[in-house]
């Protein structure tokens, strides 16, 4: 673990030195050096990972696909999703738009007396070690996001935006970042302020990040791969998360249509909520290890034929349509 994050930070210092800090310079941008350090760490994971998904998930696609593509251009739009989260982009406006909401609250915090708890110091020994302490924020951080999703999925509100991820009738790769902005926004907050009142290192919490977003990369994929009994029960694969996008499966109240649920999220009542681990589906009695490979999309969307968009700015402009009541 130490051999990676010296390699990396090596990498990190060549990407910065030669591209971020001489851009920043060229915009006027010399006071946020710092800032500009950082970024060029999200940066190049998000190289990392684009040649990971080029070279390792785009082949076993083309391997064992589940379904023929017929709908290049939705891909097409996913692509241009995965370029904005992989390289920064989104990292950039949440750093303008919230950290220094953030900076503000846990300063005024400290000055009040409450510092950051650090969970990898609560076992002297065991938990100091960084492999050990990574793989404890690891488990910590995906039993946060499971209930994130689902929540996600039981608000009616939160669900508004979080439907266009569940859009996609042709899941590839790249739909792994197809959300609405705002649902993005949210997400990402809250994780932000859970690794900040949990004491995560930044390496640590960019290399969280980086394997949780390939992860789920794979896990969209239109690959048709399973991990085997024991392997199904260890870590979430493409034909366990694809049955969560599943029409009428995955995302909605059993048996309920949602034109008569009213107030509430169809989405009640799901299967497979977990982002890199099963364990907690398991655990609260919504996994389904079924051998199948369903159509995806929404239900309103194939039944009823509700619009949620094609390109990127029709995407997000319905959104917030439907979070209005209006779509």
């Amino acid at each position: 673990m130490d051999k990676l994050e010296e390699i990396f930070g090596v990498a990190q210092q060549w990407l910065y030195e030669t591209l971020m800090q001489p851009l920043m310079f060229a915009l006027g941008l010399g006071h946020l050096l710092e800032d500009g350090y950082a970024a060029s760490g999200w940066l190049l994971m998000g190289l990392i990972q684009l040649a990971v998904l080029v070279a390792v998930i785009g082949p076993l696609q083309s391997w064992r696909p589940v379904e023929a593509v017929s709908d290049r251009a939705t891909i097409h739009t996913d692509v241009l999703y995965t370029l904005i989260h992989r390289l920064g982009l989104f990292r950039v406006a949440l750093f303008l738009l919230v950290e220094p909401l953030f900076d503000e609250l846990f300063g005024s915090l400290r000055l009040v007396g409450f510092g950051t708890f650090h969970i990898d110091q609560l076992w002297p020994g065991i938990t100091d070690t960084a492999l050990v302490s990574f793989i404890v924020y690891l488990v910590i951080f995906d039993f946060a996001d499971y209930w994130l999703h689902r929540a996600q999925h039981g608000s009616s509100w939160w669900w508004s935006l979080h439907s266009l991820h569940h859009s996609q009738r042709q899941m590839t790769m790249w739909s792994d970042n197809r959300n609405h902005l705002a649902d993005d926004l949210l997400r990402d907050s809250l994780l932000v302020m859970l690794a900040q009142l949990i004491g995560v290192a930044p390496g640590q919490f960019v290399a969280i990040v980086a394997i949780t977003q390939l992860s789920e990369s794979l896990q969209h994929a239109n690959v048709r791969l399973w991990f085997g009994r024991v392997g199904e029960r260890l870590w979430i694969s493409p034909r366990f998360h694809r049955l969560h996008h599943s029409i009428g499966i995955g995302h909605e109240r059993t048996g309920a249509h949602p034109a008569i649920v009213r107030g509430r999220s169809p989405a009640l009542g799901g299967h497979n909520f977990g982002v890199l681990l099963p364990w907690w589906d398991m655990l609260f009695g919504t996994a389904n290890f079924e051998q199948r490979y369903d159509p995806t999309g929404v239900r309103d969307q194939v039944e009823a034929g509700r619009d949620y968009g094609r390109g990127f700015w029709s995407q997000q402009w319905l959104g917030l349509k439907r979070l209005a009541g209006r779509a």
